[in-house]
């Protein structure tokens, strides 16, 4: 007998999961919507799309100009209590300030967030997307290479379930975007130690990125460095950068190590 959705149960409060989805109904497309924008985005009536908006501009999350509204800098405070609680991307920062001045490119640090990857450090040297990125930005896993250097360290079974009833779409014709292509190359990835990713999420994007463990052996993060694409972009990241990129993996991994910090929940159990 199936379970119980946890939404039909009496645990669940929907007003409060209305008012996060109203919080991400806001972003860069859409930075300053309209309460209709709001009400089909998030798929609610007007009605209480408006009682919602109006809670969280009293609660001094969202502010309105004429007919549109938007996020004030309070809502900042959500992400900053779980980056100050995340002591990680303390341990990282110098390394990955060091790497970034070694190298001359982007560096980034993120962690797997459901489907998707969410940068909490990055080291920016210059705009390489077309979509700037910053802490808090969110990527899909599937087709960058942070995501797969995370996802590469899941069991089969965890994997299976990060898989099932997802539709990958090609960013570009590069972008591998099928089960069995998707899988064979975490395969490759998970014996190699890291992911290249070429022009899959755009045209003109290369990156390579390596898994953070933690001291428990469980997969934490990914560190990577992204670059404009050219023809040598793929051969550089691998001659060059990828030593440069280990030798931060390894000093992150000792701070880790040093600094005795344990995840709450591995990334591979997530999952299961």
């Amino acid at each position: 007998m199936a379970s119980q959705p946890f939404e039909e149960s009496p645990d669940y409060v929907q007003s409060l999961a209305r008012g996060l989805q109203v919080l991400r109904a806001f972003d860069h497309e859409m930075p300053s919507p309209s309460l209709s924008q709001v009400a089909e985005r998030i798929g609610l009536s007007r009605a209480v799309a408006r009682r919602l908006l109006l809670t969280l501009q009293h609660l001094g999350y969202v502010g309105s100009r004429g007919r549109s509204f938007f996020l004030t800098p309070r809502v900042l405070e959500l992400g900053y209590s779980y980056l100050t609680s995340l002591d990680l991307t303390e341990l990282a920062q110098q390394s990955l300030e060091q790497l970034s001045h070694r190298v001359g490119e982007s560096c980034s640090m993120a962690v797997l967030d459901g489907q998707d990857i969410v940068y909490v450090l990055r080291v920016p040297v210059r705009r390489v997307m077309s979509v700037a990125l910053g802490v808090g930005a969110r990527l899909p896993a599937f087709a960058t290479s942070m995501g797969r250097a995370i996802l590469a360290d899941l069991d089969d079974d965890a994997l299976a379930a990060w898989m099932e009833g997802q539709t990958f779409r090609a960013y570009t014709p590069q972008t591998l975007h099928t089960v069995g292509a998707l899988k064979a190359e975490l395969a490759r990835v998970r014996k190699q130690g890291y992911a290249l990713v070429s022009r899959e999420l755009e045209h003109g994007l290369c990156s390579i990125a390596v898994p953070i463990r933690a001291a428990d052996g469980s997969t934490v993060a990914a560190l990577n460095v992204g670059m404009p694409y050219s023809e040598d972009a793929p051969k550089r990241a691998l001659k060059e950068i990828l030593p440069a990129l280990r030798e931060t993996q390894a000093a992150v991994q000792q701070a880790i190590a040093r600094g005795g910090w344990l995840p709450q929940q591995a990334i591979r159990g997530a999952y299961a």
